[in-house]
């Protein structure tokens, strides 16, 4: 019978010693009605609130979008100077728009200036049709394409985030899209960061980026804001200081200047409540693990890559670690399959695991 077998590790996160304890962090406090905080550099998750509920995403699901068109960038079927037609139906709608009519050809890399800085859908509608022919065929794809990449509670009715009750995205999804367009398309993150854009001089009035926190000083570069009487304001936003980068969402708030308090206080506290610790290297081994039929009797449990750890800058001393492994382990088993979990637990942080190898 296979049984659970737990490990508890001491491992030092601290090179001082005989230092008080301090208090225990105090978890991060929020009006929105969702929030979501992610560390990209040491894929950890900060905050959760309602992080899995499917809201109305209101623009910021327009990620979605975005995140179709790169790929099509990358696989070769567009570049950033293809042409679109704009269609009836794309200069008909309303709300924030490029202000696009039917004889305009605008290039790929103008439309995503377009969603990015202005919110156009009328620039998502084109970019749909473009890919798909129309718009219903252009969520459907989405939604093919939401649970390939992790997004698991999300359901898409347009490609602009037009209010519809079929049209849902939880922070958490909001926040592993934001990630994979930062971590996958390098090369068309820079974008996001764009303060201003006027397509032809149209739209003097809906040139300015609507992010809030774009140039203050705290490394905020991106991404994309929300917000629509049913969804309220919402932002899902991302800040890189020194080597580390954060993924920020949230949804919710009742006015732009609760949105920009709210993205200015996720950011500094994400970084100034956190430090980055090295627990091991490659190959280092943290544990031995008994195995049955094999020519020996242990087996060397190893990080498969350096391993990082977050921990709370006021309670180091509070992190708590084990290593997890169902036994008896049979061999043979093949270097560097997965055979035990390194668990961390501090303070009030989501637990997080992180696989060891033979």
């Amino acid at each position: 019978m296979m049984r659970r077998t737990v490990i508890v590790l001491a491992i030092a996160l601290v090179s001082a010693c005989g230092v008080r304890p301090e208090p225990a962090q105090a978890a991060y406090e929020t009006q929105a009605t969702a929030a979501y905080l992610y560390d990209v550099t040491t894929d950890t998750i900060l905050v959760e609130k309602n992080a899995d509920d499917p809201l109305p995403p209101a623009s910021m699901s327009k990620l979605m979008t975005l995140y179709m068109l790169f790929e099509a960038l990358r696989d070769g079927r567009v570049t950033l100077d293809t042409t679109f037609s704009v269609s009836t139906k794309a200069r008909q709608m309303g709300g924030s728009t490029m202000f696009l009519d039917e004889t305009d050809r605008p290039t790929v890399e103008s439309l995503i200036k377009g969603i990015v800085v202005q919110s156009g859908n009328d620039a998502c509608i084109v970019v749909a049709e473009g890919l798909a022919g129309t718009e219903d065929a252009f969520a459907r794809q989405m939604n093919a394409r939401a649970p390939e990449i992790g997004l698991t509670n999300s359901t898409f009715a347009n490609a602009s985030g037009w209010p519809n009750p079929n049209h849902r995205m939880s922070v958490r999804d909001l926040g592993v899209l934001a990630a994979r367009i930062i971590t996958e398309f390098p090369e068309y993150y820079g974008y996001f960061a764009l303060e201003e854009y006027d397509f032809d001089g149209r739209s003097p009035s809906n040139r300015f980026n609507r992010n809030p926190v774009l140039g203050l000083g705290l490394g905020a570069d991106g991404l994309k804001t929300g917000h629509t009487e049913e969804a309220g304001y919402g932002l899902v936003g991302s800040a890189l200081q020194g080597d580390r980068r954060i993924v920020f969402v949230f949804t919710g708030l009742q006015s732009q200047p609760e949105r920009r308090q709210e993205a200015e206080a996720m950011i500094n506290w994400g970084f100034r409540q956190f430090i980055s610790k090295s627990v091991a290297k490659a190959g280092d081994v943290l544990t031995e693990i008994p195995v049955w039929m094999g020519d020996h009797q242990q087996l060397n449990a190893v990080a498969r890559s350096d391993i990082e750890l977050l921990v709370p800058a006021v309670s180091q001393d509070s992190v708590e670690t084990r290593v997890e492994y169902r036994s008896p382990l049979e061999a043979p088993l093949a270097a560097g399959a997965p055979v035990a979990d390194l668990v961390v637990n501090a303070g009030d942080m989501p637990e997080k695991r992180i696989p060891l190898v033979s």
